[in-house]
């Protein structure tokens, strides 16, 4: 691939200048000799707008525009994919062609495909087994109520800390058929489960996110990535406040946005509220009568247990390494492939010797497995292309730049600032991986040590979580809508708004903390950590409690036949 030996840019095949600086490139990566002198910054609103810099992000927005309006989530990725390539490649149609299949091979991670689809025939497999059938039934013998189910969704969620993958599309199969018997919305329950997905697992410190955290802070900083990861905790607030908002929501039986209309029209009978219906109308016929809970509480443990072996396995755990370098330094990806493989043989094997399942009916579950993933897949597969395009535009550079050069003018602001970039990054990219690793470099070279570190590399970890949460390319919101079998775009439209409270919620925290660490200094500690976190959840709930008041909300919980 060429590179640009002025800003370090990469470009795909075929394109001889720098778009930015107007330079050759080279065929290799630059060597720090032959990297050339940047030019002088712009100053003012120039620095903002200079060389095409707004046409690296204006390619996903008009992708998630598009999605918004038009409905068509498929169209809409690949309309986006397409103008990316076609601005990489200056508009030559044949090099605009190569360019973006090139970058959708390179872009797709087909482990977590594999991931995907082998927990597809698990979960169609516990469902032919009678085994959803029959724990949906004890469910509601057990849980009585709407809010009672709801509120055993996110504990669900909540316990399943591993993986947001895993955690999505467990979480949605295992709780849909009770939640549809308690007239939940399909978007209510796709909210839950993406605000108990990232949220847990970022704030978990045995996770494949802990993992991706720690492996983002460069060698030579002045803090281990464990124990910086685990120092972020209490200032990670959008996912400490999501969790916490989503248990007032339950509670309080609050609902405001579009999210109101669905739960509305599941009081009705309607679970969908929309004509767009990616899974049909999958409710429980009824039809499987010879389960047990056992067949599937059996398989989802398993199913945990082998992906955290799996991940500590590619870590190096059986070579002599401690549990927690092998968890740091594992292949999230391969191991959920594993783990998941292993927990298909088992899940065979445990129904043949209990006699629930033939080998014809095993045989037949493993392409429907399949094909109940085709959605997801294509989905995720069109959103990882247009990351990619993203970072082929420059856009991870355009933000860095932005970063790096209010740091030093800005110091005690930079939680916020920070926050906001890093939404902003994660919404248009799609990823809160990514954004960790540009983001999370930038800010250790900022500041090298103490707890404004923390404090900031919280930030970078809370807005990448949050601008996940409101992308609608986003895998983990795109997993989120195929475990709870809704409507992609009616869960992001539904999400967005309590996300966005969430988010604002943050950034004002975020700005206190600020301002605490310039007071306080050297005197702040992890003592402080927990008292701001406090604040922060107490002013969330003031508004929340505001937010309902004037809503007139009654708080008394609907009653349901179930």
């Amino acid at each position: 691939m060429p590179w640009c030996p002025k800003c370090g840019a990469e470009y795909v095949e075929n394109v001889r200048k720098c778009k930015d600086c107007g330079v050759g490139l080279l065929d290799h990566k630059p060597t720090p000799d032959e990297m050339l002198p940047p030019d002088p910054k712009p100053t003012g609103w120039r620095r903002f707008v200079t060389r095409e810099r707004f046409l690296r992000v204006l390619k996903p927005l008009i992708a998630i525009l598009l999605a918004l309006l038009t409905k068509e989530v498929y169209l809409s990725l690949f309309a986006g994919c397409a103008l990316g390539a076609l601005l990489v490649a200056e508009f030559h149609p044949w090099v605009a062609f190569d360019t973006l299949f090139n970058t959708m091979i390179n872009s797709v991670d087909f482990s977590i495909l594999m991931f995907m689809i082998l927990l597809g025939m698990v979960v169609m497999l516990m469902q032919e087994s009678g085994g959803t059938r029959a724990y949906g039934e004890w469910a509601a013998k057990k849980l009585k109520s709407k809010r009672a189910t709801l509120v055993a969704t996110s504990l669900l969620g909540a316990l399943i800390f591993v993986d947001d993958y895993f955690n999505c599309l467990t979480v949605g199969s295992v709780m849909r058929p009770v939640t549809d018997r308690q007239k939940v919305s399909r978007a209510k329950l796709a909210y839950l489960i993406d605000a108990t997905a990232a949220p847990v697992c970022i704030i978990a410190p045995v996770s494949s996110w802990a993992a991706a955290v720690t492996s983002s802070v460069p060698e030579g900083s002045g803090i281990n990535g464990f124990t910086m990861f685990l120092r972020t905790i209490p200032y990670n607030y959008y996912a400490i406040l999501t969790m916490v908002m989503s248990l007032f929501l339950i509670f309080s039986g609050l609902d405001y946005g579009p999210m109101k209309k669905h739960e509305d029209n599941a009081l009705l009978g309607d679970l969908f509220t929309t004509d767009d219906r990616p899974y049909g109308d999958d409710a429980d016929d009824g039809n499987d009568t010879n389960g047990h809970v056992i067949d599937l509480i059996a398989p989802v443990l398993v199913l945990i247990a082998a992906c955290i072996f799996g991940m500590v396995y590619t870590g190096g755990f059986f070579e002599g390494v401690d549990f927690v370098t092998a968890f740091a330094n594992c292949s999230a990806s391969m191991g959920l492939v594993l783990g998941s493989a292993i927990a298909l043989m088992f899940t065979f094997v445990f129904y043949r010797v209990r006699g629930v399942m033939t080998f014809q009916d095993f045989a037949a579950c493993i392409p429907e497995g399949f094909k109940a993933m085709v959605s997801p897949m294509l989905i995720l597969t069109l959103a990882w292309t247009l990351s990619g395009m993203t970072g082929l535009l420059g856009a991870k550079y355009y933000v860095a730049s932005l970063l790096s050069g209010s740091a030093a003018a800005l110091q005690y602001l930079l939680p916020i600032i920070i926050f906001v970039v890093a939404v902003f990054l994660a919404f248009a990219t799609g990823t809160s991986w990514g954004t960790f690793s540009i983001l999370v470099p930038i800010v250790c070279h900022a500041f090298p040590e103490g707890e404004m570190l923390v404090v900031s590399i919280a930030a970078c970890l809370s807005g990448a979580v949050c601008g996940d949460h409101c992308s609608p390319i986003s895998d983990t919101t795109i997993m989120a809508s195929a475990g709870a079998h809704c409507s992609h775009v009616n869960h992001v439209s539904t999400q967005l708004p309590y996300a966005m409270t969430a988010a604002a919620i943050s950034a004002g925290c975020y700005l206190l903390c600020g301002a605490a660490q310039a007071v306080l200094g050297d005197a702040a500690n992890t003592l402080t950590s927990f008292v701001l976190l406090a604040c922060a959840i107490v002013i969330e709930l003031v508004v929340l409690s505001i937010v309902r008041a004037r809503m007139g909300h009654t708080g008394k919980e609907e009653v349901t036949k179930s």
